[in-house]
């Protein structure tokens, strides 16, 4: 049981050094390029940032891949499936769809068009859903055509998906390596805990996708010096589909027979993991979810689902005050516990204590949720040893405000004039250091001084 896990820390090693020290060349390459696309109204960033961080992540995946056919207890998933080459085949031609687009802004249906190919030619070299585990009924066998469409289906949703949530710093890539981390217990679990092979290719995918989020996360932490782009985002996407695709699809429930008693129980035992991932709502439940109210918001307001607006989750945890870091580690959160949730879940669903601590998870979740819709204080007499946004702030005396001089005595009267001339737009109460909202308002500030940029040069011209 430790040589294999020595190897697979070993691939995921390689892969996020490999990626890690790629990153840095690549955003030299990139600025060079001029592959830096200029700050649009969506965007929370505050200045231009090189894209195509992908060819980085692409480069640990070669690396990890080559690695893992070259350790004893890895190579057997080359000589026994071909799965890891249709990886490799797919995730090349996603990849090179998505350069192409961080440099010249391919339109959006081509990029569905390419997701869809880069699948069917996974599905041509063996990565397909063969059959399906369904409650009360058992495994049901799919035909050919309806193995590849299910197939293209979750390949296409899982990539848009992924592509949907790369809004902040280190979002994606955490993200996708909270859930990989999740998968690759469960996966592992089926391969050595119950000696199932076909659960081989699926272990392996993860760890590597590990290795590539975790190499580009500390060029990709806010404030970020690269992006992925849709190099980077459409192609873990795909690999986190491969690695659902090869464990749903692939394993069969009646191998498990034998530890769960018949094939209907076996279903039952492994259904809160398999068929989430068909869909996929466990492992990228955040992303799905974000996906979903995307397409029908856009829908609702007569737009085109893939037009870009700022009404994805992660903008509305900053417009409600949460800062970009914050905003971050609560969707890590909730990631975390949707899929660690599931695998703990799957292993042990007769557990009353795993929902209790689920539900308690929640809860706390919430809570920090709606943290910037209070402003608590403290007391008085804890005044010094609470942050300073919990204090209370202090009024400023009026002898000293009077005796004060300089502009500010010339602006008074200057703003109340403009108050009694009817201005449409009230003066804003100064806010102070470190009050709740704070860090909120200098997440989204970027996007109110950038539109007032612009319409003072549209007033120049």
């Amino acid at each position: 049981m430790g040589q294999p896990v020595r190897d697979y820390l070993l691939t995921l090693c390689v892969t996020a050094a490999v990626t890690y020290l790629l990153t840095g060349p690549v955003r030299k390459f990139a600025i060079a390029i001029g592959a830096m696309p200029a700050i649009r109204a969506r965007d929370v960033h505050r200045e231009p940032t090189p894209r195509l961080g992908g060819i980085a992540m692409f480069g640990g995946l070669c690396a990890g891949l080559i690695v893992a056919d070259h350790l004893a207890n890895l190579d057997g998933v080359f000589d026994l499936s071909s799965e890891p080459r249709a990886l490799l085949s797919g995730a090349a031609l996603i990849w090179l769809i998505g350069v192409l687009d961080d440099k010249f802004e391919i339109d959006a249906l081509i990029k569905l068009g390419g997701q869809m190919i880069a699948a069917a030619v996974m599905v041509l070299q063996g990565l397909t859903i063969l059959w399906l585990p369904i409650p009360g009924v058992g495994t049901v066998a799919l035909t050919q055509w309806q193995g590849t469409l299910l197939t293209v289906a979750l390949v296409v949703i899982t990539i848009n998906a992924v592509n949907f949530v790369d809004g902040l710093d280190g979002l994606a890539a955490g993200m996708v390596l909270i859930a990989s981390a999740a998968f690759f217990l469960y996966t592992y679990r089926l391969w050595y805990g119950h000696t199932i092979e076909a659960a081989a290719p699926a272990t392996l995918f993860t760890v590597i996708l590990m290795g590539m989020c975790l190499g580009f996360l500390p060029h990709n932490m806010h404030p970020a010096r690269i992006f992925m782009g849709d190099s980077g985002s459409m192609l873990i996407g795909l690999v986190l589909a491969a690695g659902a695709i090869s464990v749903t699809g692939q394993v069969d429930p009646d191998t498990m027979k034998i530890f769960e008693g018949s094939e209907r129980q076996a279903t039952h035992a492994m259904l809160p993991v398999f068929i989430p991932l068909l869909l996929p709502l466990t492992i990228i439940a955040i992303p799905a979810a974000d996906l979903v109210l995307a397409i029908v918001r856009r829908t609702w307001n007569g737009q085109s689902p893939f037009a870009a607006d700022r009404g994805h989750l992660h903008h509305r945890l900053l417009e409600i005050g949460h800062s970009h870091s914050r905003s971050v580690l609560i969707m890590y959160f909730w990631s975390a516990l949707i899929a660690f949730g599931a695998v703990g879940y799957s292993v042990h669903s007769a557990s009353m204590w795993i929902v209790l601590v689920i539900v308690g998870l929640s809860a706390l979740g919430l809570i920090l949720l709606l943290m910037p819709r209070f402003t608590p204080r403290a007391p008085l007499w804890a005044q010094r040893i609470v942050p300073p946004r919990y204090r209370r702030r202090r009024r400023v005396e009026e002898p000293a405000a009077a005796s004060a001089e300089g502009p500010e005595d010339q602006q008074e009267p200057l703003d109340a004039q403009m108050g009694r001339e009817g201005s449409e737009t009230p003066p804003r109460a100064p806010v102070a250091a470190g009050v709740s909202g704070v860090n909120g308002a200098t997440a989204i500030g970027p996007r109110s001084r950038f539109s007032d940029r612009r319409e003072t040069d549209s007033t120049r011209r």
